[in-house]
C-alpha cells in the first residue's frame, strides 16, 4: 500500500486473493482513498474463509461499474442494490435477520451503491419501512426508486392494482415510510390490465406536478407498452426479467438502449436457478469464473454490466458478505473472447432465450 505524507490523499489498489481450496480462487479488488495513517482493515467470516476489506469513509467500489444518468439528471452507479430479499420468503413477512438486513443497508452505501430499489409490496411495506428506519436522513447522491401497484395477498401471491386512488395512496405511504418529501424514481410496478394505462399514469402525473415524484419507471413491459406510456407521461427507466441465462426482454433492452432509457434487470442470477449446480450452464460458468478467480453470481453480474451501457443490475441480497461479493463484481474485466465463450456456456439446452 502506497501513501503520500502530510495527509494528501492518494488513490490505492488492494488486490486480495482469498484461497477457498487449490482449485478455486476468489478475488476481490477494492479501491479506497489513504493518507499517512491508512484506514484499519475489518475481517469478515463466510463459512471457513475470510475476506478482508478495507473499511474506508471514502469506499466507492460499486464506482467501478460505471454511471448512467436516469432522466437526464440523477447520476447514478450503475452497480446498484435491490431490497426484495431483505425480507420474508416470497417477498412476505419480517426479515429473518432484522439486525443484519439494516448491516446490509448500510454496508451498500459504503461500497459505493447509490440506487436502492425496493417497493411497497415486498413485506409487504417492510423493506420501505427498513430503508427509511436505517438509512434517512439519506448521503447526497443516494437514489432510492420504489414502486406501486401491486398487493400482496401471501407469500409469493399478488394481484395488479393501477386504479389512480389506490397509486395516490401507495405514493402517500411511501414518502411516509421512506421518510422522504420526493420519490426521485417511481416505478408502476405492473400495468393493471382492468385500469386504463391513461387512469393509472394519469395519477403518477399529477403526483409528479406536485412534486412528490421525480421520474417515473414501468416494470415488466414491451415496446410498445413504453411507446403507449409515453403518450402520457415521461419513461426514463425499464425493469424487467433479465439475466445472463434468462434474455426474454432482449428486444426490450436493445429498444432502452436506443431511447438511452435505463434498463434495471431483476433476477440477476435468474432467480439463483443459474448457481446450482443442476442447471445447464452451470458446469461451464464455473469452470470460466473460476479461470478469471470469480464467482458464477460475479460473472453474472460483470456480463450485465459489459452487456449494455443503459443496463442497471439491482442484485438483492440479506448477507453483508454476499452484498461484497456482488459488488466487487463491478472490476471484473474480460476480453471479447472471454465474453463469448460465457454467452456460448449460457445458451445450453434449458436456458431461456431471447
Amino acid at each position: 500500500m502506497v501513501a503520500l505524507c502530510h495527509n494528501r490523499p492518494v488513490v490505492t489498489a488492494f488486490l486480495i486473493l482469498l484461497l477457498r481450496s487449490k482449485h478455486e480462487a476468489r478475488w476481490l479488488f477494492l479501491l479506497g482513498k489513504s493518507t499517512c495513517h491508512p484506514q484499519p482493515l475489518k475481517q469478515v467470516n463466510r463459512g471457513c474463509s475470510r475476506i478482508k476489506f478495507a473499511m474506508s469513509a471514502q469506499s466507492d467500489l460499486a464506482a467501478a461499474g460505471g454511471a448512467f444518468l436516469i432522466g437526464g439528471d440523477l447520476s447514478v452507479n450503475r452497480l446498484g442494490y435491490g431490497t426484495m430479499r431483505l425480507v420474508g420468503e416470497g417477498a412476505w413477512g419480517e426479515p429473518v435477520d432484522e439486525a443484519e438486513a439494516r448491516r446490509v443497508l448500510r454496508r451498500a452505501v459504503e461500497l459505493g451503491v447509490t440506487l436502492i430499489d425496493t417497493a411497497d409490496a415486498y413485506g409487504p411495506e417492510i423493506a420501505e419501512r427498513l430503508i427509511g428506519e436505517t438509512l434517512a436522513p439519506y448521503p447526497p447522491g443516494l437514489i432510492i426508486a420504489t414502486k406501486g401497484g401491486i398487493t400482496r395477498q401471501g407469500p409469493a401471491k399478488t394481484e395488479y392494482v393501477g386504479r389512480a386512488g389506490y397509486l395516490i395512496q401507495c405514493v402517500e405511504m411511501s414518502l411516509r415510510r421512506l421518510k422522504l418529501d420526493t420519490i426521485d424514481l417511481y416505478q408502476l410496478h405492473r400495468i393493471d390490465p382492468r385500469t386504463p394505462l391513461e387512469e393509472s399514469l394519469g395519477a403518477l402525473k399529477l403526483l409528479q406536478n406536485q412534486g412528490k415524484i421525480r421520474h417515473i419507471g414501468l416494470s415488466e413491459v414491451t415496446p410498445a407498452e413504453i411507446e403507449e406510456a409515453r403518450k402520457y407521461v415521461n419513461i426514463v427507466t425499464v425493469q424487467n426479467r433479465y439475466s445472463l441465462t434468462d434474455r426474454r426482454h432482449e428486444a426490450t433492452l436493445q429498444w432502452c438502449q436506443q431511447q438511452g432509457i435505463g434498463f434495471m434487470p431483476w433476477y440477476p442470477f435468474a432467480g439463483g436457478k443459474q448457481l446450482r449446480p443442476d442447471h445447464p450452464s452451470a458446469a461451464a460458468l464455473v469452470r470460466i469464473a473460476a479461470r478469471h478467480g470469480a464467482t458464477v453470481s460475479q460473472l453474472s453480474l460483470a456480463w450485465l454490466l459489459a452487456r449494455s451501457p443503459v443496463l442497471l443490475p439491482i442484485p438483492g441480497t440479506s448477507k453483508v458478505a454476499h452484498l461484497e461479493e456482488n459488488v466487487a463484481a463491478a472490476h471484473l474485466r474480460l476480453t471479447t473472447e472471454d465474453w463469448a465463450e460465457v454467452e456460448a456456456a449460457a445458451a445450453q439446452p434449458g436456458t431461456a432465450s431471447p
